[in-house]
């Protein structure tokens, strides 16, 4: 696995930057079939019901899911739509795996999709959606510290 980077960050993304005081400090890795992974832990402040990540929060992982799976492809985007299917009540305190994988590619729009699963693989929340590519990423760009300085 080659971990990736928040491509074009000032590091101070809610969701991936390592700067954010108050975000989730999200780190992808890319997988050998080109999808990308994330481990990690939702904590109390994330909860919406009791026990539970707030919707916003869950969909956040799925978007960033979707980010970086583009990022992968060298592309830096934006979400164009995204569609959520809750399954189950995603669980705070407990280990989660976040994937994403890029589905198809017309011009400057991926589709893709990401999931949010415990530990034992359950899914707990589905995302598709669109992107429109902002260009291509250059090789610096795309991994390591260059995105935003380490």
């Amino acid at each position: 696995m080659k971990e990736l980077w928040a491509p074009l960050d000032d590091g101070h993304c809610f969701g991936c930057g390592q700067r954010s005081e108050i975000g989730l400090k999200m780190r992808f890795a890319e997988l050998e079939d080109g999808s990308v992974e994330c481990r990690l832990v939702l904590a109390a402040p994330y909860q919406g019901w009791q026990g539970a990540a707030h919707g916003g929060i869950v969909a956040l992982l799925l978007d960033e899911g979707m980010a970086y799976a583009a990022a992968a492809r060298g592309h830096r985007g934006v979400t164009a739509e995204l569609k959520m299917r809750f399954r189950k009540a995603v669980p705070i305190g407990v280990p989660l795996v976040v994937r994403g994988k890029v589905l198809w590619q017309r011009r400057e729009v991926l589709g893709l999709e990401a999931s949010v699963r415990d530990e034992e693989g359950t899914l707990l929340a589905s995302g598709q959606g669109s992107f429109v590519s902002r260009g291509r990423l250059a090789p610096g760009e795309r991994f390591g510290e260059s995105s935003f300085g380490g």
